[in-house]
């Protein structure tokens, strides 16, 4: 088939802007850890584009999105026809319509595996040794990312059935955020949590985080339709429509239950929304997208404080964010899906359709939630009793940043320090004249 160069021109740019996006959660959640942890954070979603990138040339592509008709594990897991993506370079262009070569599709769904992957490591800031962290993200990618991936967008069992996700409501966020609400459980609390303050430290680098991510989810939601047409523009509409009235809403929030709305809340809120209309974008009507802002923004703001109701040290959100905003966006095509442009497709409660779709949109959250919690469970609690996951005591309490990087995010000394240096040596600042009262 011969080559879109239209296509093939947005899917590169919007791969582009995907791949952004994990740079972006790294200010993001680097700006919420407190300082003495802030370049350890940033190395975790750094060190998952490493590893993942790695996997998913290796086999990651293969097992996501090749079939293997004649094994039984098929709807479970795809097959080895594309390992090394070798098979990819050969075809050069897919024959699915698209109109782009098979390894520009590849890169854009790597740079979805590589953002899943990451947005697990806010559950267990402050406290996770690196080297254990980097090993949890190939062995996870492996036996939960690419078979979810699978089972909802290559031929697996999900997809069979009829489930809906657009640009990865499910196999992104319900499935990240269940990891992490297990990843959590296995590292345990941090040292001082609710004794001691453990407030964002620089909430200008969450502000940039946030903004980094709401301009690259373009490319993750209108980019999900691989295509440069009406379905793709009204995906992009909703993703910018749905994310304000988060923002809105998770800001009434605030100002009713605090008295006070916060530039935290306004870049929570934000993600909160672009992580539920994920699954919807391209399906519903922008009034829709509305409701599912709105939905997304207030639900989330109450679910983040969950955590101290519920005993689990959640770090940075991940749970109320991307798992409640995940369902929320996942379950409302039950009701919302109109399908204005695939009208093959079934629609929700509200447009006429039946009960089977909502069934199937709650089916996935259940499956994906429930499959992702359980391994990331037995991952964590394998790697803690053998290498061990957690640092010492000692080093949280000095801080991840020092005892594992020997760096700090902030170099303060010259700030402090009571004279500043010259050729000749250290020049002292000169004294303060006395002034007698």
């Amino acid at each position: 088939m011969k080559i879109d160069s239209g296509t093939t021109a947005w899917m590169l740019t919007a791969a582009a802007m995907v791949l952004l996006m994990t740079p972006g959660l790294a200010f993001f959640y680097g700006g919420m850890t407190r300082a003495k942890s802030v370049l350890n954070m940033m190395m975790m979603s750094f060190g998952a584009i490493v590893t993942v990138t790695i996997t998913w040339m290796l086999f990651g592509h293969s097992l996501a999105f090749t079939d293997n008709p004649s094994s039984a594990l098929n709807t479970f897991v795809g097959g080895f026809d594309a390992l090394g993506l070798q098979s990819l370079v050969d075809t050069a262009t897919a024959d699915d319509g698209t109109g782009m070569p098979s390894l520009v599709f590849s890169m854009f769904q790597m740079t979805f595996a590589i953002i899943t992957v990451a947005l697990i490591s806010g559950a267990i800031a402050d406290r996770a040794k690196f080297g254990a962290w980097m090993l949890f993200t190939v062995i996870w990618a492996t036996v939960v990312y690419f078979p979810v991936a699978h089972w909802v967008w290559g031929t697996g069992w999900l997809n069979t059935m009829g489930i809906e996700d657009f640009a990865g409501g499910t196999v992104v966020h319900i499935n990240a955020g269940a990891a992490a609400l297990a990843l959590a459980l296995v590292l345990g609390k941090r040292q001082g949590w609710r004794k001691e303050p453990m407030r964002p430290h620089n909430l200008t680098l969450v502000l940039l985080g946030a903004a980094l991510l709401w301009f690259g989810w373009f490319g993750f939601n209108a980019g999900s339709e691989l295509a440069v047409d009406g379905t793709a523009g009204l995906a992009f509409l909703n993703t910018q429509v749905a994310t304000a009235v988060a923002v809105g809403a998770w800001l009434v929030v605030e100002k009713l239950r605090d008295g006070h709305a916060t530039s935290l809340g306004a870049a929570s809120g934000a993600v909160a929304g672009l992580v539920a209309i994920t699954p919807a974008c391209g399906f519903v009507d922008p009034w829709a997208a509305m409701v599912i802002g709105l939905l997304a923004g207030a639900i989330c703001a109450y679910a983040v404080g969950l955590k101290y109701k519920l005993g689990f040290d959640d770090s940075l959100d991940v749970v109320g964010v991307h798992l409640v905003g995940g369902v929320v966006g996942a379950v409302s095509l039950g009701f919302l899906a109109a399908y204005p442009f695939l009208e093959q497709q079934s629609e929700g409660l509200f447009y006429g359709g039946g009960v089977g779709q909502l069934g199937l949109q709650v089916l996935g959250p259940v499956a994906v939630g429930g499959y992702s919690f359980i391994l990331t469970w037995i991952i964590g609690k394998i790697i803690d009793r053998t290498m061990g996951f957690r640092v010492s005591t000692e080093d949280e309490v000095t801080g991840v940043d020092i005892t594992t990087h020997a760096e700090t995010g902030y170099d303060l000394g010259t700030v402090h320090a009571s004279g500043v240096s010259s050729p000749n040596g250290p020049v002292t600042a000169p004294a303060t004249k006395k002034v007698d009262a």
